[in-house]
């Protein structure tokens, strides 16, 4: 379980940093102006991108881990080991493909609102990170938010859909009960 949790913290963690290279290519603001700060005690002194990299990482590393132990803790027990594995690395790929989707569509919905859309609830956004591209800055964070709820979606998908086998008696799998209660 601990080699998954670790396997699943790097490819979370991984999936941060393309992530945020990204929505900083395209909102450069949401990052200086905000997570720059939030993320603060992490700069390296290394430059804005290597930054960047470091607050993608810790702030995924997470949901890979937690995600990780979900998916083991489900698997693992109950079944043999490679079957187990393929069906947590297979989990991992339904949470990865979720949360890009989720993401890509904050980027749509985003893109559908425009730029001249009525962004007043963020007012208090815009002034306190004292914000410009006010557009930006709303799309990064549709990206952001979106990418989270993917991600949960994603692994709850994967919790109720991709299921472990029933355990198994005399190499056969035991399917219901029905015999066994018929016998009585």
């Amino acid at each position: 379980m601990l080699g998954f949790c670790l396997i699943g913290s790097l490819i979370a963690g991984v999936y941060g940093i393309i992530h945020d290279h990204v929505t900083y290519s395209i909102g450069p603001e949401y990052f200086t102006n905000f997570k720059f700060n939030q993320f603060e005690w992490a700069n390296l002194g290394l430059g804005d991108r290597v930054f960047v990299s470091c607050i993608g990482f810790l702030a995924t590393w997470w949901v890979g881990l937690i995600s990780a132990w979900i998916l083991a803790r489900r698997m693992l027990p109950s079944q043999p080991r490679r079957i187990a594995y393929k069906k947590i690395m297979l989990g991992f790929g339904v949470i990865f493909v979720t949360g890009t989707l989720f993401g890509i569509g904050g980027f749509l919905y985003g893109n559908y609102r425009g730029p001249d859309a009525d962004y007043s609830d963020w007012k208090w956004a815009f002034l306190k990170y004292n914000v410009s591209d006010q557009w930006s800055f709303i799309r990064v964070a549709y990206i952001h938010n979106a990418g989270y709820l993917g991600g949960l979606t994603g692994l709850l998908l994967t919790y109720f859909v991709i299921r472990p086998r029933k355990k198994t008696i005399h190499g056969q799998e035991n399917l219901d009960n029905r015999a066994t209660l018929a016998r009585g």
